[in-house]
């Protein structure tokens, strides 16, 4: 999905290099902006989560960029409901023969009726999970979210105790939730993080890079250039991991 403005005239700026890339955060939208030797600026919303870039010629300001983007607001959310619609999967229904995943690998679910305590252990590339007679699709739902809950909750303290060093910040407390729209957060006055339940189906680097995406913050609050050049100091390889979850995007 694609928007343009034409430019009929000539602004005066420090010729910003062919090809430069930088970040600006309009009304809590993130905006990937590539300057080219182009005449007109092409705003795009992209698959499969909603991206939002737009190439700009070399001459004009990023006040006149901002401006752009903040006329088309509602344009951008649109389009990001349309792309979220469209790439939308089923529900899973909790049954026997799913496919579901844990750290970057897939696993055929095995629902097996037992009298004893709900549980899931993984056993023989299947993802067994033991529930009671008559339980339904909310109570099995649960029963694997605590699990991967308790995954997560797991390996957060080594992931912390070497990467906080790194970074070079502490955090007072990281936490495990589920979340429509972010893979993680932080209070930057509380130093909170929060990660999203869902990372527990991603695989390991993927949960590393958002702890370290949200570690950042704590430098840096905004997705500025000064916030990406933290990312490509500390973990130089984040735009790998980052797709990899764009492929796997929130539903």
């Amino acid at each position: 999905m694609k928007e343009r403005l034409m430019l009929t005239g000539r602004r005066k700026s420090s010729r910003p290099r062919r090809g430069q890339h930088l970040f600006i955060e309009v009304e809590g939208v993130t905006v990937e902006v590539i300057r080219k030797r182009v005449k007109n600026l092409n705003l795009r919303v992209c698959p499969p989560v909603g991206d939002v870039t737009i190439s700009v010629p070399l001459k004009i300001d990023n006040q006149a960029i901002h401006s752009f983007v903040t006329s088309k607001l509602d344009w951008i959310k649109q389009s990001r409901d349309r792309i979220t619609q469209r790439t939308r999967k089923p529900q899973p229904q909790m049954l026997s023969g799913e496919t579901h995943s844990f750290l970057g690998e897939s696993y055929h679910l095995d629902v097996i009726t037992s009298p004893g305590r709900s549980r899931v252990c993984l056993e023989n590339g299947a993802m067994c999970l033991f529930v009671p007679e008559g339980s339904d699709l909310l109570f099995r739902t649960r029963i694997l979210d605590n699990w991967y809950r308790r995954q997560l909750m797991e390996r957060i303290p080594q992931l912390l105790q070497k990467w906080q060093p790194v970074v070079g910040v502490q955090v007072s407390e990281c936490r495990v939730k589920k979340m429509k729209t972010r893979w993680g957060s932080c209070n930057v006055v509380a130093k909170r993080i929060w990660l999203n339940l869902e990372l527990a189906k991603r695989s390991l680097a993927c949960l590393e890079y958002v702890l370290v995406h949200e570690l950042v913050h704590l430098h840096e609050r905004r997705h500025n250039d000064r916030f990406y050049a933290f990312l490509d100091q500390f973990l130089p390889q984040w735009r790998r991991f980052r797709a990899e979850l764009r492929e796997n995007a929130l539903k």
